[in-house]
C-alpha cells in the first residue's frame, strides 16, 4: 500500500520558507534603521585647553541626520488645533540690558547696610517675571571673533560711554571712531597694562609651572588681569557688581573673558570650598577688615590649600601712595596693621611686598592652624555648616575648616596634578568619595560618555567645529565632562550646577580646572543680555519641570543668548516635544534629533541654530 502524506506536515513544510523571508525582512529593516558611523576611539588622548586657531577639516564619512518630525501627516483634512500660545512679543527698549536680579529700581528697596541692595533680588511674584523678549540694541553686530574680541568690541553692542571718559587716564577702555572700543589692557592700579603688572606678580606665583589654574579676580573692572593671565592657561572669574562703573561685567563677556555679577556683601559667594589657586583685588574697595572681617574670611573659604592671595592699592605701597589716593597716612597705616593682623589671624603668610603689591599664602592644613587658634582665642572655625554651600547663605564670622590631615606636610583635601593633566585625572573629591556614589569609574566613563556626545554635537551643530563659539554655558554641568571635552576648541565654559540638584559637584568642576556657579533655574542668571554664544541644557527641564514655568526658564536662555547664537537641549523626548512648541514662541527655530545613541533611546536633542539669522530689532 503506498505511503500517504500528512496534510497538515505538508503545509507546515511549505510556510517555512516563508516563515525564513520574513525574519530575514525584519534582520534587515533593524540594520537599516541605525545609520553607519564611526565614533571616537576611548583611547584617543585628550588635548589640553588652548587658545590656539583651529583647522577642521571634513570626513568623508560625516553624516548629518535628519530631524525628527512630530507632526502629524493624515491623508484626510481634521480641524485645526488651537495654538497653545502666542508669539512673546519683545520687551520695551528701556529693557535692552535689562538683569533681572541685578534690577537697580528694585534695589532701592533693599538696606545700603552692607551694600546689601547689590546683592541678588530676584523677581518673587509671576507677574513680576518678564513675560517679553529683551531687544537688542540698535545696530548690534555680531561680536569680534577670538582671540580678537580680547582686544575690540563693537560700541553699539555696550554702548556705555562713561567708562571711556572715566577711567581714560586708566587705560581700560578706548573709543576708537564712532564704533569700536579697544581695550589696551589697562587697570586702576596698572594703567600702563596689565602685562607689566602680571610679570611683577610671578615673581612670587608660580604662573608657569601650572600650579595656579582657577583664579578669582574681585571687582575685575573690564577683565583686563584675567585676559593678561590667559598667556598663562589660567583661567580667571571675574566678578564685579553692577555699580556705577557701568556694566563693566558686560564690557568682559564681550570680550570673550570669564565673568559674573557679584559682590562680597552679606551671603556667601556662590562657589565651592577650596575652588581657587589664587584670588585678587586690585584696589577693589572691599572692606577686608570690617564685619569682623568677614569679607578676608571669605576669601579663605573659597581658596585652596596652598593657594595665593594678592593685593594691590590700599592700604598696600601707602607711603608713596598716598597722596594720590587723597588718603591721610595716619588711616592707611591703621588699615594695613589691621589686615595684616586679620590674614595672620587666618593662619596665612606674608611671602611678599614689592611695589605696589602684596601676596599672602594659605596652609596647607590646619594642624598648626588649630594650636595656634587655641592659644589666641580670637578667631574660631566654623562648626557645622557645610563648608560647599553658597546659594544664599550668609556670610559667618569664622574661619572654614580644611579636611584633615594625617601628616603636617600633607595637602588638606588631596594634592592637585598641575594643569593640564588635572582636567581629566580624578579629583581628589572623586578619590575620596566625597560627593556619595561617584568612584574614579563614574567620572573616568563619564569623561569618555561626554567625548563621544561631544563629537556627535558637532555633526549636528557644523559651527561648533568651525570655532565660531566663544562662551559657552553648561546649565547642568555635572561632573564637567562636556567642557572637558570642548577644551579642543578655543572656549571656556560656565560650568552651572543647581544649588539642589541631586549630587553636589561643582567642587569636582573647580578640581579639574574648570569653572563655574551654583544656580537656581526658576530665577535669572548673574549676567546681562546677549553674553553666551552656545547654551547646552542636559536634563534641566526634567528636574525643573514641577518646580516652575518652563516658558520662564526658556525666556532666561534667550535673554542670555546672543544673536546668532546656538542652544542644545538635551532631555527625555516627552519633554523635547513639549518644548519644541514654547520654544517657537521665542520666534527661534529648532529641530528635533535622534541622540547619538539611536531612534530607540528615550533621550532626545532639540537644536536651536540661529547662526544664519541676523539680530531682530523691534
Amino acid at each position: 500500500m503506498a505511503f500517504l502524506q500528512n496534510p497538515l506536515h505538508q503545509k507546515g513544510r511549505s510556510l517555512i520558507p516563508l516563515f525564513s523571508l520574513a525574519i530575514l525582512c525584519s534582520l534587515f529593516f533593524f540594520l537599516g534603521s541605525y545609520p553607519h558611523r564611526q565614533t571616537p576611539s576611548s583611547s584617543t588622548p585628550s588635548l589640553p585647553c588652548q587658545n590656539l586657531p583651529l583647522n577642521f577639516t571634513r570626513r568623508n564619512n560625516d553624516f548629518f541626520p535628519p530631524p525628527l518630525d512630530f507632526s502629524s501627516h493624515h491623508s484626510l483634512p481634521l480641524p485645526e488645533t488651537p495654538k497653545k500660545g502666542h508669539t512673546l512679543d519683545f520687551c520695551p527698549k528701556n529693557f535692552t540690558n535689562h538683569c533681572p536680579c541685578h534690577d537697580p529700581h528694585r534695589a532701592k528697596q533693599f538696606s545700603i547696610d552692607k551694600f546689601f541692595y547689590r546683592e541678588r533680588h530676584c523677581p518673587e511674584s509671576q507677574d513680576e517675571k518678564l513675560r517679553c523678549l529683551i531687544p537688542v540694541p540698535v545696530g548690534y553686530r555680531t561680536p569680534f571673533a577670538w582671540p580678537k574680541s580680547r582686544d575690540y568690541a563693537w560700541f553699539r553692542n555696550v554702548p556705555f560711554p562713561k567708562l571711556t571718559v572715566y577711567k581714560k587716564t586708566q587705560n581700560w577702555v578706548r573709543l576708537e571712531g564712532k564704533d569700536r572700543l579697544f581695550f589696551p589692557g589697562g587697570g586702576t592700579s596698572f594703567p600702563l597694562g596689565a602685562k607689566g603688572y602680571v610679570d611683577l606678580i610671578k615673581r612670587v606665583v608660580p604662573f608657569k609651572s601650572g600650579t595656579v589654574r582657577t583664579v578669582l579676580d574681585v571687582g575685575c573692572g573690564v577683565a583686563s588681569f584675567g585676559a593678561a593671565l590667559m598667556d598663562y592657561n589660567i583661567l580667571t572669574m571675574s566678578v564685579a557688581p553692577s555699580d556705577i562703573h557701568e556694566a563693566q561685567v558686560q564690557f568682559a563677556l564681550e570680550r570673550g573673558l570669564p565673568a559674573m555679577l557679584g559682590i562680597l556683601s552679606t551671603y556667601r559667594l556662590p562657589y565651592p570650598s577650596r575652588s581657587f589657586d589664587m584670588a585678587h583685588c586690585s584696589r577693589c574697595l572691599v572692606p577686608w577688615t570690617k564685619y569682623e572681617g568677614q569679607y578676608l574670611m571669605e576669601i579663605d573659604r573659597v581658596l585652596r590649600p596652598g593657594g595665593y592671595w594678592v593685593l594691590s592699592g590700599p592700604p598696600i605701597s601707602w607711603k608713596t601712595s598716598y597722596k594720590g589716593w587723597e588718603r591721610e597716612r595716619p588711616d592707611l597705616e591703621n588699615e594695613q596693621v589691621a589686615l595684616e593682623d586679620l590674614a595672620r589671624r587666618l593662619c596665612w603668610k606674608k611671602i611678599a611686598e614689592r611695589g605696589p603689591i602684596a601676596v599672602w599664602r594659605k596652609p596647607n592644613n590646619h594642624m598648626h592652624c588649630i594650636q595656634k587658634l587655641n592659644t589666641w582665642k580670637s578667631l574660631k572655625l566654623c562648626g557645622s555648616s557645610d563648608p560647599d554651600s553658597g546659594w544664599y547663605r550668609e556670610m559667618e564670622s569664622c574661619i572654614t575648616p580644611l579636611p584633615t590631615v594625617n601628616d603636617v606636610h600633607d595637602m588638606s583635601g588631596g594634592a592637585l596634578p598641575k594643569w593640564p593633566k588635572r582636567l581629566n585625572t580624578a579629583p581628589p573629591r572623586v578619590r575620596t568619595q566625597t560627593v556619595p556614589g561617584i568612584s574614579v569609574k563614574d567620572f573616568d566613563e563619564d569623561n569618555q560618555l561626554w567625548k563621544k556626545r561631544v563629537w556627535y554635537y558637532t555633526i549636528l551643530l557644523k559651527s561648533l567645529r568651525r570655532g565660531k563659539y566663544r562662551n559657552i554655558m553648561d546649565m547642568n554641568a555635572g561632573l564637567g565632562s562636556f567642557a572637558a571635552a570642548l577644551c579642543k576648541f578655543p572656549v571656556w565654559v560656565m560650568n552651572v550646577v543647581p544649588y539642589d540638584a541631586k549630587n553636589q559637584t561643582l567642587g569636582i568642576v573647580y578640581e579639574r580646572g574648570l569653572i563655574g556657579t551654583y544656580m537656581n533655574w526658576c530665577e535669572a542668571f548673574s549676567t546681562y543680555p546677549r553674553t553666551y554664544d552656545l547654551i547646552h541644557a542636559h536634563g534641566v527641564f526634567s528636574m525643573y519641570m514641577h518646580k516652575c514655568n518652563t516658558l520662564d526658564i526658556l525666556i532666561e536662555m534667550h535673554r542670555i543668548l546672543r544673536p546668532g547664537g546656538a542652544v542644545i537641549i538635551r532631555d527625555h523626548v516627552d519633554v523635547i516635544v513639549k518644548l519644541k512648541d514654547a520654544v517657537e514662541r521665542l520666534r527661534w527655530k529648532a529641530k528635533v534629533f535622534h541622540s547619538e545613541k539611536g531612534p530607540f533611546h528615550p533621550e532626545k536633542i532639540l537644536l536651536v541654530d540661529n547662526s544664519d539669522i541676523q539680530a531682530q530689532h523691534t
